[in-house]
């Protein structure tokens, strides 16, 4: 079966081959968390039986780019053996409502066998990614294929290297699973850039700011900034910058995407959250336009906010905070292709899937119908942000609100 999905890019940029400047994430996540449990939250969240009415609510938000993600241990139960259906079904979904796709190739998650350490991993991530790129161009010919292979590297390698997270559980070994990742993160771009030369690679890293708690302390101060500077480790892989013999290249980075989260900013010894929305502020919190100058810098490449959200009461405001800066950093000159509010919908926790975060334009108030309930104060600030966007002539639609929404 073909597909042909065609959309109308934004007049303003023909560069940008995103849809929409706001964009959704699903939640798509299938690890082992740190109980040795797989977690799968496309299938706890109902995404996978209720996508089309999922689109549909985007669409009326507003919202025409989605993150979604393949869900390595559900493709590929067997080595070189794969299993399309549920991928499948996101391409015709999105032909139907016309949402354009970035896909996740490894969200977080791989199959039983398999954890960066295993020495075939970079080899069946790579045939992975290249069957994916067949499999899609069998149903869509043309048109921009974006990818990300392997959602923050940073985290997973801290996650699953040093605290005993998830696979392969480790500790001490950050840099060695890092370090495997990357290879093969590169070895999966050769193998697409081989099936079709017009793949585009849009990178997803964490953006963090570690301080000194006490910056009187010239050894405090120089620590944490080591720490600060590890999390371009991935980038600098990705791009040759370290690690030549990874075979990465510039051209394996068409854009940035930066995750940016409330709690993204710490102390170096104490690990102390520094709060965002301190009265006053507080001055070791970095505003995010700040931090995408340092990688805007580093890097030359456009960015995408590709993921944000705060669960609960302060979303409103959250959303708020991250519309100015956006604003701030479009009026500055560095190309921002979009602002990516993820999870779009409710999600539970990893560790203890029990409990829900509330953190989406949509709430899941009732796990067992899996309802979806709009959060009104998210998509107000988002409809206020989408009026500053028009002012500033970037044509992001200002949705009404509708049952559909509801």
């Amino acid at each position: 079966m073909k597909v042909n999905m065609k959309y109308k890019l934004n007049p303003l940029s023909e560069e940008n081959p995103l849809h929409s400047f706001l964009m959704a994430g699903f939640e798509c996540a299938d690890h082992q968390n740190a109980f040795g449990e797989r977690i799968d939250l496309v299938e706890l969240t109902g995404h996978d039986r209720l996508i089309s009415k999922d689109y549909e609510n985007l669409r009326e938000a507003g919202m025409a780019t989605v993150r979604e993600g393949i869900r390595w241990s559900f493709v590929e139960k067997k080595p070189f053996q794969y299993n399309w259906s549920q991928v499948e079904e996101i391409i015709i979904q999105a032909q139907k409502h016309q949402i354009q796709v970035i896909w996740d190739i490894c969200h977080f998650g791989f199959p039983d066998d398999l954890s960066p350490l295993h020495p075939m991993f970079a080899r069946r991530f790579a045939h992975l990614c290249r069957a994916f790129v067949k499999k899609y161009r069998s149903m869509v010919p043309d048109g921009d294929l974006i990818v990300t292979p392997i959602n923050e590297v940073s985290f997973l390698s801290w996650l699953g290297g040093e605290v005993k997270g998830t696979s392969p559980y480790s500790v001490r070994q950050g840099w060695e699973v890092k370090y495997m990742l990357m290879k093969a993160y590169i070895e999966g771009i050769e193998m697409m850039k081989e099936t079709d030369s017009s793949v585009k690679i849009m990178s997803t890293e964490p953006l963090i700011h570690i301080s000194a708690l006490d910056s009187s302390d010239p050894a405090q101060v120089l620590e944490a900034h080591g720490k600060h500077m590890e999390q371009f480790q991935a980038l600098d892989m990705l791009t040759g910058k370290i690690c030549p013999e990874l075979r990465g290249k510039q051209e394996y980075l068409d854009f940035i995407g930066v995750n940016f989260y409330f709690n993204n900013q710490w102390t170096i010894r104490e690990h102390h959250f520094i709060p965002w929305d301190a009265d006053p502020p507080n001055p070791s919190w970095k505003k995010l336009s700040t931090l995408v100058d340092e990688v805007y810098f580093r890097y030359g490449r456009p960015i995408v906010i590709s993921e944000t959200s705060i669960p609960e009461d302060k979303r409103y405001s959250w959303l708020k905070m991250i519309g100015k800066e956006c604003l701030s950093i479009i009026k500055k000159g560095i190309p921002l292709y979009g602002c990516c509010i993820y999870p779009i919908i409710d999600r539970p926790d990893w560790d203890f899937p029990d409990i829900w975060h509330h953190s989406g334009l949509w709430d899941i108030p009732d796990p067992e119908s899996l309802q979806r309930e709009i959060h009104y104060e998210s998509l107000l600030a988002l409809n206020e942000f989408r009026k500053k966007l028009s002012d500033i002539g970037l044509p992001d639609e200002v949705p009404v609100i509708t049952d559909a929404l509801i």
